[in-house]
């Protein structure tokens, strides 16, 4: 009969970062380890910044050690892996003693532990899928950026193009210099021949007005 051999903690597959001789009960470090297992990486560094216990920092700060051996060292993307084991063990023990009361003594447990985080790649389907709705939110975030700019442009663009309009109402004629030229030029014929119907207007009530005057000398002779 076979039987199954359980696997060392220094035979699972996976990057690792350790820290040895913390200052620290492993049962602390424990309940903080638990929070982040089995979790991806960037959701645990999060969950560990919002966390209130004095071993975050410290596992935090492994975490992203690990991440960094992960890409440094074996080329992977630290947002495609995953905590997949983290473990304490306990460490040395320094004992100190207080003095109490009657001559007596008691004894101070100065705890420490070994902590060990491991980041594995997640499955292939899952980085699939991750990789998808990564691609479809930064082509969600390009439209509604080009659609941004567009209106903003529109917007500016606006104002000017009614000054304009204001300006330079439909109706009005702008006249290009060759074209003023040539309209001048009728212009003034036309002012010429009004001006030559004023002295033949003119010549004629003076030639009007000798008859008449005549006329008053004859009277008066």
């Amino acid at each position: 009969m076979a039987v199954a051999m359980a696997r060392k903690t220094n035979e699972r597959p996976g990057t690792r970062a350790v820290l040895r001789h913390c200052r620290m009960s492993s049962y602390k470090a424990r309940e903080v380890l638990d929070l982040v297992r089995g979790m991806d990486y960037s959701r645990a560094v999060e969950i560990l910044e919002h966390t209130d216990r004095g071993a975050a920092p410290v596992v935090a700060k492994l975490l992203r050690s690990a991440a960094a051996n992960a890409e440094h060292n074996e080329g992977l993307d630290p947002e495609e892996l995953y905590v997949s084991t983290a473990y304490a063990d306990e460490g040395a023990t320094l004992k100190r003693w207080r003095p109490r009361a009657r001559g007596r003594a008691t004894r101070i447990r100065k705890r420490s532990c070994h902590i060990t985080v491991i980041l594995s790649p997640m499955p292939a389907d899952k980085v699939a899928r991750r990789r998808a709705r990564a691609a479809a939110e930064a082509a969600d975030r390009r439209a509604r950026r080009v659609a941004g700019t567009r209106r903003r442009r529109e917007e500016q663009a606006a104002p000017a193009e009614r000054a304009a309009t204001n300006e330079a109402p439909a109706d009005e004629v702008v006249l290009v210099p060759e074209e003023a030229s040539v309209a001048a030029a009728p212009a003034t014929e036309a002012t010429g021949a009004a001006g030559e119907l004023g002295g033949e207007e003119t010549a004629g009530a003076a030639t009007d007005g000798e008859p008449e005057t005549a006329a008053g000398d004859e009277g008066e002779s």
